[in-house]
């Protein structure tokens, strides 16, 4: 089933208009993508739900949005420019790369039986030219994650908001790595959009905080509609820890592919502000005006990934049904989630009255909700569309609503229908909203 579910779920984005295979009309280009109409609002919705829960539900962590490209010194303070690599070979037959750690047999090529070369390292970030000479002197690179524009910007937080710990910053934001091995779908794409917290603590209480964002980004994903047995947590060994970690715990998604990572939350140390005082000469510690001690505070790091939860999101709201001789495809999409809220057809289109009262009732509702109006299709084909991208609510004008003054409201996830009337449809779709 699991092969099967996401060449499902790969043709519903490319049919219902949520990912497209980048420059498509050109051949396209490996593991680059594009999100369309319905697509773009969904992934908008994740990072609004995110953002509202860490930013603008709490009173400790401030957002920022750091630039892509950065001092080349960010890097080698990091320790990407030197570290920052896999171990790669190449198949003297069929030319293709690979992993030296995901080969079993370090000579062979897995996929020809060819020749490999010897294992080199392979820088994972984007190289590029910052100004008009092309010279040693101006290469940058793109950013390969976000959280280096948190740690910059340390020192600007602290005269400007004052705070006092713990306290936290989030961004939103595009990373950029190199990948040798992209690939199933949007799970590993060399573009990505991250969501990540730095979140700064007394060393004494690292470890506290470190297990408080474990279970506060579980439950995000459960809370918006992730089912538990589908998600687990899974602390990394010794060995699999980064040079700069004390302890790191991975979220993980039962993908159709096996286990695999959604977000990483990573007690870093007080490594980061450390490396960058070093690097850069500034103060980077932090004046504790209770206790008078200055100190490097720890850094607890929740990082997850967008595209990834996108997947996610619409893996775990798949499902299929039979409904007499016919197969319901719905995504059962958590309300807020869901890239259009209500959709409103007339059910005859060729009645201009009917058409023209569906259109001013969804011109009214798109003043509060995400609306669709659509007269397309036959009422039943109408219904389909929208529940194969996660739309709540459908709304029909009748012959009877001009009568009556009532539209039919259908609920996706069970098809129930009721009568509700104009004056009350808004209030009642605002509290279904709420539930």
């Amino acid at each position: 089933m699991g092969v099967d579910l996401m060449e499902k779920i790969f043709s519903l984005c490319k049919r219902r208009g949520f990912v497209f295979l980048s420059s498509e009309i050109y051949g396209g280009l490996a593991n680059s993508w594009d999100y369309g109409p319905y697509g773009v609002e969904l992934k908008n919705n994740i990072k609004r739900a995110w953002w509202k829960s860490i930013v603008y539900e709490r009173d400790d962590i401030f957002g920022i949005d750091a630039s892509i490209i950065m001092h080349p010194d960010v890097w080698k303070a990091s320790g990407h420019t030197d570290n920052f690599f896999d171990l790669k070979s190449d198949c003297k037959s069929c030319k293709k790369r690979f992993k030296i750690e995901e080969l079993n047999d370090k000579s062979k090529c897995p996929e020809c039986g060819g020749p490999l070369t010897e294992a080199r390292p392979f820088n994972l970030m984007f190289k590029t030219q910052w100004g008009a000479l092309e010279d040693e002197s101006g290469i940058v690179y793109l950013r390969p994650e976000t959280a280096q524009g948190i740690f910059v910007n340390f020192l600007n937080i602290l005269n400007t908001k004052h705070p006092r710990l713990p306290f936290g910053l989030a961004q939103i934001g595009k990373a950029f790595r190199n990948e040798i091995t992209p690939g199933n779908f949007i799970f590993r794409t060399r573009e990505f959009e991250q969501m990540e917290v730095e979140y700064f603590v007394r060393p004494a209480e690292a470890e506290k905080y470190f297990n408080y964002w474990v279970e506060n980004r579980f439950n995000w994903y459960i809370n918006l509609g992730i089912k538990k047995e589908n998600l687990r947590k899974r602390p990394h060994s010794k060995e699999e820890l980064a040079h700069y970690a004390v302890s790191c715990t991975d979220i993980e998604y039962k993908f159709p592919f096996g286990w695999a990572e959604l977000e990483g939350i990573a007690n870093r140390s007080d490594f980061d502000l450390k490396r960058h005082a070093q690097f850069s000469r500034k103060e980077l510690t932090f004046f504790d005006d209770t206790t008078k001690e200055r100190f490097y505070p720890y850094i607890i790091e929740p990082s997850g990934g967008v595209d990834r939860s996108f997947l996610a999101f619409l893996i775990d709201a798949y499902f299929e049904e039979k409904v007499k001789d016919d197969i319901r495809v719905v995504l059962k999409l958590h309300k807020s989630l869901a890239p259009v809220k209500i959709a409103v057809f007339p059910l005859l289109k060729n009645r201009s009255n009917l058409v023209e009262l569906a259109k001013n009732i969804a011109s009214d509702l798109k003043k509060s909700f995400f609306t669709l109006y659509d007269d397309t299709a036959a009422i039943g084909k109408l219904y389909r569309r929208q529940d194969e991208i996660g739309t709540p609510y459908c709304i029909t004008v009748d012959v009877k609503s001009l009568e009556d003054k009532k539209v039919t409201v259908r609920h996706r996830d069970t098809m129930m229908q009721e009568r509700i009337g104009f004056d009350s449809l808004k209030e009642y779709l605002r509290t279904k909203f709420e539930d």
